[in-house]
């Protein structure tokens, strides 16, 4: 696996996200030796959702206000139906993800993540999945989707849902470790 020693990755969420979707990939991303940070708008402690039920709560690290994407070697959004919802609301959010975007920086987005992405405008011509439920959303926003357990497009990593979380965070990994992509 590779090393991410050097790499400092921002998680950014809301309360609802799918628990397994934010905890699985830090803890690959911890492994792999990188610096991790839950980030939200909101301070204090998240909820997590839980399949059908609310979830861990867990500890922000750092207030969205407080951070800068320059702070971070790259980003991941997990989904779950209420964190993307809410996070796209947020000008703010949008913003930051955009910036992460713009640069070429690393990006990986699962399940309902990839809403985000939606929101910023910026992922015309490009490919990537969600969960199924976003075809269309992805579709009217000019990308190409596909239904594959995850899809690489210049950094850009997504996947489906949390079945798929072992190549998601794999690839995931892989990407960041390459660094900026053109």
């Amino acid at each position: 696996m590779a090393t991410l020693s050097n790499k400092k990755v921002v998680i950014l969420t809301e309360e609802g996200f799918e628990q397994v979707e934010l905890t699985s990939p830090k803890d690959a991303l911890e492994a792999a030796g990188a610096t991790v940070h839950v980030v939200s708008p909101k301070s204090g402690k998240i909820k997590a959702w839980d399949k059908t039920n609310w979830g861990i709560v867990i500890n922000v690290d750092k207030q969205l206000s407080d951070v800068s994407p320059d702070d971070y070697d790259a980003l991941v959004l997990p989904g779950g139906v209420l964190n993307p919802d809410k996070l796209r609301q947020n000008k703010e959010a949008v913003a930051f993800v955009s910036a992460f975007l713009d640069e070429g920086k690393p990006v990986a987005a699962i399940c309902h993540g990839p809403q985000m992405l939606i929101e910023t405008g910026m992922i015309g011509g490009r490919t990537l999945t969600s969960y199924p439920s976003l075809k269309t959303d992805i579709e009217n926003a000019r990308a190409h989707w596909i239904d594959q357990e995850v899809v690489v497009d210049h950094g850009l990593v997504t996947s489906r849902r949390p079945a798929d979380l072992e190549a998601f965070n794999k690839k995931m990994i892989e990407e960041i470790s390459e660094g900026v992509h053109a």
